[in-house]
């Protein structure tokens, strides 16, 4: 058969939808827009997924955009105006961009995008850098109790989980959640140097991001905002320290805005293909990610729902 002859006879069958559709995805180059700077938890989740996505034979290759800042707004924006209609377009997002665009005035709506799943969930440690003069968050607390805006909480943007869980302790502990001093940086990557530099007193973030520093002594480890402890990791919860406050990071993925039905089936099934690969199996375990995966009409539902649930706790908490 010639080629062009057997070019026409492949388009032929994806039209009539007789080519099967895990044939098609093999041949896809999928555009992941990472909303963040390189080093944080959507680049490493993102890069994850896009390894996943190619070992699992689920797309060809994966290219990366990493576009930072605003709590993921200023990506969310370049990934809906940039996107609108292509099937092969990804993006990572999560509980961080909720917390962005209820704080935020974005230029543009998640609800222009296309929900496909939810990947994972972590929870955030609390970490100080060093040579910290303190030593565990009782300390810390004591002179966030004295004064409120000697203590300076370093993270990721306005509204992220740490910055909910800083304004949450200290509603918490008597103090007034106005007055904490936090300091937003436009990825993980800024925070983690902030904190080995010692320029804040007290650093947030997911335990993948801060877990070789943990481990090499660079930073320490004073408190995790999960249930119970990690598995596998030596970190006392708020909750055990007197502290209620628990509160997850998940993660998910969206695809372009005005896609078909069918494209975001391909694109559902491919994200399905490649959470069972090994590589992010593996990768999953490095992180200590929580399996989360929902997809369809659920996935679209728990946004929504934790988007109120996210504006609740930000009201409660005085941020808003």
């Amino acid at each position: 058969m010639r080629r062009d002859t057997f070019l026409k006879s492949l388009a032929a069958l994806a039209a009539t939808g007789a080519f099967p559709l895990t044939a098609l995805a093999a041949g896809t180059n999928v555009k992941m827009m990472i909303p963040a700077n390189p080093g944080g938890g959507w680049d490493t989740t993102g890069r994850a997924l896009g390894k996943a996505l190619m070992d699992s034979g689920a797309a060809s290759t994966v290219s990366y955009d990493n576009k930072g800042g605003a709590a993921g707004a200023l990506g969310l924006a370049k990934f809906v105006n940039g996107s609108k209609g292509d099937g092969n377009a990804m993006m990572v997002m999560g509980a961080v961009m909720l917390g962005g665009l209820i704080t935020g005035k974005p230029p543009v709506s998640l609800s222009q995008a296309t929900p496909i799943a939810r990947l994972s969930s972590e929870y955030n440690v609390f970490v100080l850098p060093a040579n910290s003069p303190f030593k565990s968050m009782k300390e810390v607390i004591d002179q966030l109790k004295k004064d409120p805006g000697s203590v300076k909480w370093g993270g990721g943007s306005r509204g992220s989980t740490e910055h909910i869980a800083a304004a949450m302790i200290a509603r918490e502990v008597g103090v007034d959640p106005a007055k904490i001093n936090y300091v937003a940086f436009r990825g993980g990557g800024e925070a983690t140097a902030a904190i080995l530099g010692a320029n804040v007193t007290v650093g947030g973030s997911g335990y993948s991001e801060f877990s070789e520093y943990i481990t090499t002594g660079k930073m320490k480890a004073i408190a995790v905002t999960s249930d119970s402890r990690l598995q596998g990791v030596n970190i006392p919860t708020l909750k055990e320290q007197g502290i209620n406050v628990v509160i997850g990071n998940w993660r998910g993925v969206y695809g372009a805005p005005g896609i078909s039905a069918e494209q975001r089936k391909a694109l559902t099934e491919m994200i399905l293909k490649a959470v069972k690969s090994k590589t992010w199996v593996e990768a999953s375990e490095k992180n200590n990610w929580t399996a989360a995966l929902l997809t369809g009409p659920a996935f679209d539902k728990f946004v929504d729902d934790d988007f109120a649930a996210l504006r609740a706790t930000m009201v409660k908490s005085g941020m808003i």
